[in-house]
């Protein structure tokens, strides 16, 4: 047998939503007050203001979204009036019920408990006073659906409440495994370039020319920066955390993807294009693991068969592509989890853009943007270009 989760039972929302029940309610109020007319010489004024109450509860509903409490007391307090004016078993209380439950939803539990007591206390008293309409059985009916629809307002307020944490704090753990990998590759970089432009400064302190100078811009530029990293990540990354000592893995290691995603059952085709030099290392990490994680969600999540990696590395930036032929729309419909929220913050803090939707002739695509200056070269060469000696 199936099981039911009720925390998922969700009803339809939004303006149009309430609009539709609301005029489903106000049609068959009126079928029902029609009955009245012509029974009797003094119906027609009792039928004019139990319409006119009907039409002001109907029009209130699509108006919580602005004064939710307000809106939904004024349905309960309404719609007991109509019911002391009116003679019939109209269905008027639906909409104080919707009221309710939306209340509920949005987390204001004591507004939605205190007007269902109103409404069952107004209906016991109805009952205790002898009016015939309603019944001992009538009222517990209606304690057990007031109830129940504030429970399924309240668990689904929880439900949304923990996944909106949840997905907060899967964002903040990938902004600090981000924050680790920058420090490691960034921060080691910079550190050997401040290190070499000294060393070298020392050495060629007699020497005239343009050599000093631009040891001197490195030293200064590669200290600034080092100061602006480190107090950037500094409060991010844990301070009793051990720094790993493995190299961050590249594109170089994309074969290894390959190699992974074959033996998953993915067969995976590697497309390059623009120029071959090197890319900084935090854009070849950000790349490495853009393409892992789309690999990683082709072979579990989308039953495909295919993929293709394009790379195109430009003079600015380097833009890639991961597209397959799996179950894309299915993905687009119930993603949500940490995978695409991660890759988008990798690719936000290099100042570049990330969307994932399904293709235009089906399966799933993963494109990126990942800028980067143009005069970013590897420590080596650096040193290479400005001391042929390798000094």
């Amino acid at each position: 047998m199936p099981h039911l989760d009720v925390t998922r039972f969700r009803l339809p929302a939004g303006p149009r939503a309430d609009m539709a029940l609301a005029g489903v309610v106000l049609v068959l109020a009126g079928v029902a007050e029609g009955q009245r007319l012509g029974s009797s010489q003094g119906a027609t004024a009792s039928v004019i203001g139990s319409w006119f109450l009907a039409v002001a509860v109907c029009a209130a509903l699509p108006l919580r979204y602005r004064r939710p409490v307000a809106v939904g007391w004024f349905t309960v307090v309404g719609t007991g009036v109509y019911y002391l004016l009116s003679t019939v078993d109209a269905p008027l209380v639906v909409i104080p019920i919707a009221a309710l439950y939306a209340l509920a939803t949005q987390g204001r539990i004591q507004a939605s408990v205190a007007m269902a007591a109103v409404m069952v206390i107004g209906v016991g008293v109805g009952t205790l006073a002898g009016t015939g309409d309603v019944s001992g059985t009538a009222v517990f009916m209606l304690t057990g659906w007031l109830v129940a629809v504030v429970a399924l307002g309240a668990m689904r307020h929880g439900r949304v409440a923990y996944a909106e944490e949840e997905a907060r704090l899967r964002a903040t753990q990938e902004r600090l495994r981000i924050a680790r990998e920058l420090h490691d590759v960034i921060g080691h970089n910079m550190s050997m370039i401040h290190v070499q432009a000294s060393s070298a400064l020392h050495r060629l302190q007699k020497d005239p020319g343009q050599a000093q100078e631009a040891l001197t811009a490195i030293k200064q530029s590669s200290k600034e920066g080092l100061q602006e990293l480190r107090a950037t990540l500094g409060v991010l990354r844990q301070v009793d955390e051990a720094a790993p000592t493995a190299p961050s893995p590249g594109l170089s290691r994309i074969d290894e993807l390959v190699s992974s995603a074959s033996r998953a059952g993915l067969d995976v085709r590697i497309e390059r294009s623009g120029t071959h030099s090197p890319l900084p290392a935090a854009v070849d990490l950000a790349a490495y693991r853009i393409v892992q994680e789309s690999l990683t969600n082709a072979v579990k999540h989308s039953g495909a068969q295919h993929a293709v990696v394009r790379l195109h590395r430009g003079d600015r930036e380097l833009t890639l592509s991961v597209q397959d032929d799996g179950q894309g729309a299915a993905r687009a419909v119930h993603g949500g989890g940490s995978g695409i929220a991660g890759m988008a913050e990798r690719a936000r803090a290099l100042g570049g853009t990330l969307s994932a939707e399904a293709g235009s002739a089906g399966g799933f695509v993963v494109r990126a943007r990942l800028p980067f200056s143009d005069h970013h070269e590897p420590i080596g060469g650096a040193v290479d270009d400005q001391d042929p000696a390798g000094g």
